[in-house]
């Protein structure tokens, strides 16, 4: 393996963080107080956007609705319980051990994980990250038409963009994450994947992992020897230099 691709939220920290459910909550409140959608039809649509279009927030724009990205993800984002995340030195020991290429591969901004990596204090384990900014750029406008669909996991188109923006073989890739579509359209990418959170396979998954912490048992093959005298040709940096931030 050459390279990990770890998901952020629910992946690196545990679900019962409450951040998931807070964030939930605060989407809706968006979507009735700036939206002014019907609050009693607000529960269903969510969970109706999230399944079709990968999240709530991709949904609401290809259904129509304007809004600005950033003035969305600061209220979702913006008033999360992040004090629930604690530096996590193990998690932190273990990053460090591996010598394959890590790299964050979230559908949040860039604002919501650098404040996660820095609670976690894992803000320097990481090569870069892929994030909302990386896989949706500022739209090239024509004829005054801005780019309403948005780009995110667990589109397969998601998964080619994060191999492209990062530079790695998907066949030499490890993918970690929590949701099981994003595990199953990772598989169809090409990445050895492994679900996080469950102690069981869900489709598409090679390993899973009832929490991150466990990496070492499950992927023992991470920490063999590798000769790799044949990628030093490419320096690691050079590969995600403009499009992840560190």
């Amino acid at each position: 393996y050459e390279c990990l691709l770890f998901d952020l939220d629910d992946t690196l920290y545990p679900l019962s963080a409450g951040i998931n459910l807070a964030c939930r909550k605060n989407i809706q409140d968006y979507m009735r107080d700036h939206l002014r959608i019907e609050e009693s039809q607000i529960a269903e649509m969510c969970l109706e956007l999230y399944r079709e279009y990968g999240t709530t927030m991709a949904g609401l724009k290809a259904l129509g609705y304007e809004f600005d990205n950033d003035e969305f993800h600061s209220n979702v984002h913006g008033r999360l319980p992040y004090d629930n995340l604690r530096p996590d030195s193990v998690l932190r020991t273990l990053l460090l051990s591996i010598p394959q290429r890590k790299i964050i591969f979230t559908n949040s901004d860039k604002v919501h994980a650098e404040e996660v990596l820095r609670r976690l204090g894992l803000q320097d384990c990481f090569e870069g990250v892929i994030c909302f900014e990386t896989l949706n750029p500022p739209a090239v406008t024509s004829n005054g038409l801005s780019k309403s669909s948005i780009l995110c996991k667990p589109t397969i188109e998601s998964m080619e963009a994060a191999i492209h923006i990062a530079n790695v073989d998907p066949k030499k890739t490890i993918f970690f994450d929590d949701s099981t579509r994003n595990i199953a359209t990772g598989k169809a990418a090409g990445f050895h994947t492994v679900i996080v959170g469950r102690s069981t396979l869900v489709p598409g998954a090679d390993h899973a992992l009832e929490s991150i912490h466990n990496i070492k048992e499950a992927l023992p093959e991470i920490w063999e020897v590798h000769d790799w005298s044949e990628l030093d040709a490419v320096p690691a940096s050079a590969t995600v230099e403009t499009s992840v931030i560190a």
